[in-house]
């Protein structure tokens, strides 16, 4: 029988139990935006997964890093998602990559689970979708979920409101630590990776970020910085002690749910800001009355005021429906 065959409550089912066909049917749904009912059913059955997200420039090798993250974490016995978003194709929408390529990981393996994403020019390194992606994962049992950015430079902070830790990968030779720290990453990161460190300046750079660490942070939950030659494997061991490590400090501390109820608010907050567009202007925004048009174009009204009146007038609309049917009730007899 085919998943289109199936009833709701039987392809429920199926993600739970982790069938891959059914997560990556269940997923191919939260990218269409087709997925409420689904995604509501689902929600009971997430938190239990620990998702670190993987991130940093173009080049630094975040795709091998995972591979062979993921692999590790296979050798200790744990199932692994793993979601790569990836820069959309401008014709189709779909990911570049298509089928991660460049991860060489097992693909019968029935404890490892690899899907790509396209971010649909999304900026922030994710796509919209990606947090009820996550969580799909996440129900399907997967203990842990790794999350590879799409790599887009100085604005792949969007991670740190996705996932659980954040890492954030350089590599010598694209920059020094005062671009990291203009890109905004030295704030989010919960652990450093130097990858290729066979390389010229390694250690140097390394070291320029254990110092950044000691002078701008405070506490007991420093981030620490890893040398990785993820080509090979080398340190790869050790990151995942240390992400381990830190899965332990963020739960004794109380920390890993004040996170996530800080990640879950400000899903709401996204998905309010895209509701209230669609029901406003739609998805074509070619759409937008020809006054509009016409006042942008000619400069008599700007885009920020435009949208507030938008608002303005949709919620004014919205009380006065209200009104409406609170006299309707008044007057009914008693």
């Amino acid at each position: 029988m085919s998943l289109a065959q199936r009833t709701p409550a039987e392809f429920h089912d199926l993600v739970v139990a982790g069938d891959h066909v059914a997560v990556a049917r269940a997923i191919s749904l939260v990218e269409n935006g087709a997925s409420a009912a689904l995604h509501s059913a689902l929600f009971p059955r997430t938190g239990r997964a620990f998702t670190i997200g993987i991130t940093g420039p173009p080049g630094a090798g975040k795709s091998t890093l995972v591979d062979q993250l993921a692999a590790e974490y296979r050798k200790r016995g744990l199932t692994v998602g793993v979601l790569a978003v990836d820069p959309s194709s401008p014709f189709t929408r779909g990911a570049l990559l298509g089928d991660r390529v460049r991860m060489r990981s097992t693909p019968d393996d029935q404890g490892l689970f690899i899907r790509s994403m396209a971010n649909r020019g999304h900026v922030g390194g994710l796509a919209l979708a990606a947090p009820s992606a996550i969580r799909v994962l996440d129900a399907a049992g997967f203990d842990r979920v790794l999350v590879e950015t799409v790599g887009v430079g100085q604005s792949e902070v969007d991670v740190v409101g996705t996932v659980d830790c954040t890492v954030v990968v350089e590599v010598p030779g694209l920059g020094d630590v005062v671009q990291t720290m203009k890109a905004g990453l030295m704030e989010i990161a919960d652990r450093f990776v130097v990858n290729k460190a066979d390389r010229e300046g390694a250690s140097r750079l390394a070291g320029d970020l254990r110092r950044m660490v000691r002078e701008r942070h405070r506490g007991d939950a420093k981030p620490t910085v890893t040398m990785t030659q993820a080509q090979n494997g080398t340190g790869v061991d050790e990151l995942a002690d240390s992400l381990e490590q830190f899965r332990d400090h963020l739960i004794d501390s109380g920390a890993l749910d004040r996170r996530r109820e800080e990640n879950l608010a400000r899903e709401v907050a996204a998905f309010v800001g895209e509701y209230a567009r669609r029901r406003l202007i739609g998805d074509d925004l070619r759409q937008l009355p020809k006054e509009m048009l016409r006042d942008l174009r000619e400069r008599t009204r700007d885009p920020e005021g435009i949208a507030a009146g938008i608002v303005d007038a949709a919620l004014e609309s919205s009380r006065e429906e209200v009104s409406d049917v609170r006299l309707t009730a008044d007057r009914k007899p008693r």
